[in-house]
């Protein structure tokens, strides 16, 4: 018995969360009380980051004019990447792929500025802000899917417009919208699996041993 791990219902509870957490779409009315949200926004604080950075901003959005404007970049490129997707175009419109308009809280997450400076454990991997930013966001995504709430992640956007949008100073980058609130229920898997969009790979078929043995084409990673 390992003195350092939790008890048998906290290790399930844990394991549970990651099970279920979903990238949610759909929506209900209802509203987050200011403490709760004070509690999941501390959890994505707990995130560890490369050299302590901490890149991560959160903008909440309030405003309801603004909420307007993020929709309609949002719907915007939402467009431009159905017409990038050629053949998939109209299947790909058919699809809910976000929930700004609907959701009780709206977040840009964001990188900030003069990331630069932070050189320990990013002077041969700088992506590794974004992989900081992106714990955070997953703590976040967790702990909202314990306390029964939704989140979906929204990456359709053009960052340089939102940024202007939000009056970022230069070099700071937004990286998602985060829909966050009450929802009916949670997707049984995730969404675009149920679409037919498509499909998930085993594990198995995502973890080597000592070297690259994967295939050259990954042909059965691709979308259905």
């Amino acid at each position: 018995m390992n003195s350092l791990a939790y008890s048998a219902a906290e290790i399930a509870a844990i394991y549970r969360v990651i099970a279920e957490r979903r990238d949610m779409r759909h929506f209900i009315s209802g509203d987050l009380p200011e403490e709760q949200l004070a509690r999941l926004l501390t959890a994505a604080h707990h995130a560890p980051s490369v050299g302590l950075m901490q890149p991560w901003r959160f903008i909440r959005v309030t405003d309801p004019h603004l909420r307007v404007q993020i929709h309609d970049l949002v719907d915007k490129e939402r467009h431009l990447t159905a017409q990038a997707l050629g053949e998939r175009e109209a299947e790909f419109l058919q699809l809910k792929v976000e929930g700004v308009m609907e959701c009780a809280e709206l977040l840009v997450a964001s990188l900030c500025a003069n990331r630069e400076q932070y050189i320990f454990g990013r002077r041969t991997l700088p992506e590794m802000d974004l992989a900081s930013l992106s714990c955070a966001i997953q703590n976040l995504w967790l702990a909202a899917r314990a306390e029964g709430l939704g989140m979906g992640w929204v990456s359709l956007f053009d960052p340089q417009a939102l940024a202007e949008l939000l009056h970022m100073p230069p070099g700071a980058k937004p990286v998602a919208i985060l829909c966050l609130g009450p929802v009916a229920e949670f997707y049984q898997e995730p969404m675009l699996i149920s679409a037919n969009w498509a499909r998930a790979r085993p594990l198995h078929e995502l973890v080597q041993e000592n070297q690259w043995r994967f295939p050259d084409s990954d042909a059965s990673t691709r979308e259905t």
